[in-house]
């Protein structure tokens, strides 16, 4: 009796398979936006069937008045974005993505990728004048700028390098009444102090040699706005006393001038200092200390609030998708892994930066953790070092092939350790051996 072969899963039950092992719960359209295929379970968590050829927009977003899936997949755009789970009530969300499908312009279809989202509540992502959180601290600063934009008391906001100070600003002054006068931006550490007089109060013609005519400082050009004074802890004393006298008095002396000119504008400051201690140091007075700091504003930097860096990072790669130099349709959870456990010295602008370098360095519709900066593969290691000590030769005529490029930056990044370069690349050590011989780097 002949051996029996073993039975093939229905073709169903293989993609299936292959789908969940490689994006989870997911649904394939085609270009009309219907649905083709749907993993299990993708249907257990919407809740509900997902027969073929139903409409995914109308599936997802049903009569809503909001509709961002479907605006986004009909205007042939990529898409992240939260909705209310179909087959249950509109408190549990599911964050839909899409991968376009194809390689010409128009796409052939699309892959849907869904996440549970959790209930609406204190792990909700939210987006606040261009900034993006789903920290509870930051929620609240957000709740406390929507307040205090109605009042047009003097704030201070404080926070390290990179938090986003001037967002908060900006956010301050569009929701006041002062919406439509000008926003005036001034980086007090920017400018030598006689350069930073006449920039904040003006200056008249003749006030010192090329200045031609009269030219109104910010403060003037900020009237019926908001002037905005970043790092106003470096501001020096000698112009300390004159902006204190400008709060008091809603007026401008210009370089130069006798006559005071009326203003009427609201101060914003931020400082990556704390002002008391500047204050007990000697280099800012106290009487102005008190007149900015009426209502203070605390920026928490991103190391305290890790849930964000998944937020952020999936924002960032769409803007930087956007710009279509390079598309990036999923970050490998090494990767992730990587920017959750660095500690962000630099906050949200040098997470920004790092997925920048990113795009630049890597290839792909994946972002993998040999994408990333050395100090993030590797902590504890410097980059300069490591590029010093990578011994690689490659031959002008190798390096402009892709793949010698990525294996040199593997190397430079791990200071010459073919293993580690290996793991980062993703192949065993011989086959690495064999590819910088074929490509001349050893």
């Amino acid at each position: 009796m002949a051996p029996s072969t073993p039975r093939e899963p229905p073709i169903d039950r293989l993609i299936d398979a292959a789908l969940a092992a490689t994006s989870g719960a997911c649904m394939v359209l085609d270009e009309g936006l219907r649905v083709r295929f749907a993993t299990a379970s993708a249907a257990a968590l919407l809740g509900c069937a997902v027969p073929r050829g139903v409409s995914a927009p109308a599936l997802l977003c049903g009569d809503k008045p909001k509709r961002p899936v479907a605006e986004a997949l009909a205007a042939g755009e990529p898409v992240h974005a939260l909705v209310p789970r179909p087959g249950g009530d509109d408190e549990h969300l599911v964050r839909i993505r899409s991968v376009p499908l194809g390689t010409g312009k128009k796409p052939l279809g699309w892959l849907l990728t869904l996440q549970d989202a959790g209930a609406i509540g204190s792990d909700r992502t939210v987006e606040f004048h261009g900034m993006w959180t789903r920290d509870a601290g930051m929620k609240h600063v957000f709740t406390v700028v929507q307040k205090i934009a109605r009042s047009d008391a003097t704030v201070l906001v404080r926070g390290e390098t990179g938090t986003g100070k001037e967002l908060v600003a900006q956010a301050i002054h569009r929701l006041s009444d002062r919406k439509d006068g000008p926003l005036r931006v001034i980086n007090c550490a920017a400018l030598p102090a006689n350069l930073l007089e006449s920039e904040l109060f003006g200056h008249l013609k003749g006030a010192f040699t090329g200045a031609v005519r009269d030219t109104p400082g910010h403060v003037q050009l900020a009237d019926h706005g908001t002037l905005f004074l970043d790092e106003v802890a470096e501001l020096p004393l000698e112009l300390q006393a004159k902006l204190l006298r400008m709060l008091e008095t809603r007026t401008v002396i210009p370089v130069g001038g006798r006559d005071p000119i009326a203003v009427d504008v609201r101060v914003v400051s931020a400082t990556h200092r704390a002002l008391r201690q500047e204050v007990e140091a000697g280099r800012f007075r106290a009487d102005l200390m008190y007149r900015l700091r009426v209502i203070p504003v605390f920026l928490p930097p991103l190391r305290a609030r890790p849930g964000d860096i998944e937020v952020l990072t999936q924002r960032f790669v769409d803007e930087l998708n956007a710009r279509g130099k390079r598309r990036v349709d999923h970050v490998a959870p090494a990767a992730l892994a990587a920017l959750e456990h660095h500690d962000w010295p630099g906050n949200v602008r040098e997470l920004r930066n790092t997925l920048e370098y990113a795009f630049a360095i890597g290839e792909g519709p994946e972002l993998v953790a040999g994408d990333l900066p050395p100090e993030l593969v590797e902590p504890g290691l410097d980059a300069e070092p490591m590029l010093a000590a990578a011994e690689v030769r490659p031959t002008p005529a190798s390096d402009a092939a892709p793949e010698a490029r990525r294996i040199s930056a593997a190397l430079a990044r791990t200071a010459g350790n073919r293993d580690q370069a290996a793991k980062l690349l993703g192949l065993s050590r011989v086959t690495l051996w064999r590819r910088m011989r074929q490509h001349g780097l050893v």
